[in-house]
């Protein structure tokens, strides 16, 4: 996440600002120190609303560039931009070359086609929302998204575009960054404490009551200010696959019991959104604008990195979609002064 006009502040660095709220306030300049020392004297609900006030001015100020010199052969739809977005950060794969993205300011949903390298906003959220990790259910017609700080889940369909439905995920303290889609509804991360949530989806896409996982072992340690962050389904294996930026790791999920097991072999800097596709992840690092191309032994916890796939267009990428040969990376510029455009950027992705 970025902070407000001037300065830019990660995710890790919102969080990790919380009991020092009026020297936030002082580094971000456009923010009242008042009113946020007066937020967070509070305690219960007053304490939440100030950690979603901390982590919505995040939201508003983009973050260096990315460094040129890894140039790949990138044809001319290699970057496609998101026309008029305000931020980003979550990415999905709709049907066929169509994919969905989100504005991280707004909540607004872009849909676009990496085969015509163009996109166009389709979703014109009610005010007040934000758009973190995303994920399509393309036999139902629904998009699920996390919500941030808000601890909510936000369900679109998208034939109509309607908003289907709100979820409250938990009223802890929360950012709820990403969400995975496994067979029998959808997987939400809370970077602010060791627990995944659930939301069964059945027959004709009808969504049933939420449910808390408690994680037991490595994935539940929440003593980092920003923990949890991308979540994958490892579909072949029955297992979740969520990455843990402040371990700098990825841990196996049993969805049944919530206990969980490092990947060993692999650190991972920056690690945010996740990728599974068979014995192979894809971890984006968005500060090291790259993505590491990891071969995974399932049942033996162990992994490699096979490839550090980097482009001239990253900019600290922060989640991806798998299209065939295709990554689709979206640029959230958490430190960039001044942004004026978000894109998506494609990369060539070998298994």
């Amino acid at each position: 996440m970025a902070g407000l006009r001037g300065r830019i502040y990660t995710e890790e660095t919102i969080v990790r600002s919380l009991p020092y709220t009026g020297r936030l306030a002082r580094k971000i300049g456009q923010t009242p120190e008042s009113i946020m020392r007066h937020s967070i004297r509070k305690s219960g609900s007053s304490r939440r609303a100030a950690i979603g006030l901390i982590a919505l001015a995040a939201l508003l100020v983009p973050a260096p560039a990315a460094s040129a010199g890894h140039q790949d052969s990138e044809d001319r739809h290699s970057v496609i931009v998101l026309p008029g977005a305000k931020g980003a950060e979550g990415i999905t794969a709709g049907e066929g070359s169509t994919f969905f993205a989100g504005d991280l300011a707004t909540g607004d949903i872009f849909r676009g086609d990496i085969r015509k390298g163009t996109a166009k906003k389709f979703i014109d959220v009610p005010d007040g929302r934000v758009a973190v990790g995303m994920k399509a259910d393309n036999e139902n017609d629904l998009l699920f998204v996390a919500g941030g700080a808000s601890g909510k889940a936000y369900v679109y369909d998208t034939e109509d575009r309607k908003t289907v439905k709100t979820i409250q995920l938990t009223r802890k303290a929360a950012f709820i960054n990403d969400v995975a889609l496994t067979d029998r509804g959808a997987w939400f991360t809370n970077s602010l404490q060791g627990e995944l949530y659930f939301v069964p989806v059945g027959d004709e896409g009808k969504l049933g009551m939420v449910r808390t996982l408690k994680l037991t072992g490595p994935a539940a340690d929440a003593g980092d200010q920003f923990n949890l962050n991308g979540i994958a389904s490892a579909r072949n294996h029955r297992t979740l696959v969520v990455a843990h930026s402040g371990n700098q790791a990825l841990y196996t999920v049993n969805p049944r019991t919530g206990a969980s097991a490092q990947i060993k072999g692999v650190t991972l800097p920056n690690v945010d959104g996740i990728v599974v596709k068979g014995d192979t992840i894809w971890a984006v690092q968005n500060f090291s604008n790259q993505i590491s191309r990891l071969r995974v032994d399932f049942p033996d916890r162990s992994g490699e990195v096979k490839e550090v796939i980097k482009s001239r267009h990253f900019n600290i990428p922060t989640t991806a979609a798998l299209f065939d040969g295709t990554l689709a990376a979206v640029n959230a510029k958490f430190m960039v002064p001044n942004a004026k455009t978000f894109e998506v950027v494609l990369v060539k992705a070998r298994s």
